[in-house]
């Protein structure tokens, strides 16, 4: 193993531990952006598509269940905050799934997110608005524009009935080799709407977790990147456990 990887596997360990075990300190500039706070009871809802949902058992309703939180970063994240706040009686749902682009969430808005009535939301959604248009073999004629407008429509429509909601907009990503060589065909596009998530983070004055940028710095590192997501899409256990870490960094609750 070579030395930036063992940096990047001990640094990553360390964040995993301090996700799961104590509140790292905020740098000035985090601050300013907005960190999240729990109120008592808080309803927190994690939405999106395959990434999020990883297989949770969608006849669960109630919240905190573990087979209803999934198998990805939606439960490591419900298990951290559940245990390092349980006097703050939080609810964590998870309602990602899989196959989901942004026309599905809004079909579903009223009952998966409105009337949850979450304190704090977590959107991650893009992939699929990519991968199931007419470019790869499927019927959804979407394109980069439309993406973000109906994003920026979508958080537009949660802000008017739900004013008081912190929003978390997560990042779409694919898990790269360091030779740029995996789905060659994606980029640019990809990145162009992953910059239209950003613009609708930063509209909807939401915060945005950057896990492109995480998924990079890990390859840079030496990290193989079939061992952070085997199909490029969808994280491995190690992938998940990244993202939850960075998403409990980057909302203050680690």
């Amino acid at each position: 193993m070579n030395s930036s990887r063992r940096q990047f596997l001990t640094t990553s360990a360390l964040a995993s531990a301090a996700a799961v075990s104590t509140t790292p300190a905020r740098s000035e500039e985090t601050a300013k952006a907005g960190t999240l706070e729990l109120k008592q009871g808080a309803t927190i809802l994690l939405q999106g598509d395959s990434i999020t949902d990883a297989g949770r058992d969608k006849t669960i309703a109630e919240p905190n269940h573990t087979k209803a939180l999934g198998n990805g970063y939606a439960r490591m994240i419900a298990y951290h905050l559940l245990s390092k706040y349980p006097e703050k009686e939080l609810k964590l749902y998870n309602r990602g799934i899989s196959g989901n682009k942004v026309p599905d969430l809004d079909g579903r808005w009223e009952k998966d997110c409105l009337e949850l009535k979450p304190d704090i939301l977590s959107i991650m959604i893009g992939v699929n608005d990519y991968w199931h248009t007419v470019a790869f073999g499927s019927k959804y004629e979407g394109t980069v524009e439309s993406y973000g407008t109906g994003f920026k429509a979508l958080l537009d429509r949660t802000r008017e009935a739900l004013p008081d909601t912190r929003i978390v907009i997560c990042e779409p990503f694919v898990v790269r080799a360091a030779d740029g060589s995996t789905r060659p065909d994606w980029f640019p596009e990809f990145d162009q709407r992953r910059e239209k998530a950003r613009e609708a983070a930063q509209a909807s004055g939401a915060l945005y977790v950057e896990f492109q940028q995480m998924f990079d710095a890990a390859v840079a590192a030496g990290y193989p990147h079939k061992e952070l997501a085997g199909d490029d899409i969808h994280p491995s256990p190690h992938g998940h456990a990244l993202m939850a870490s960075r998403w409990l960094g980057d909302t203050g609750l680690a």
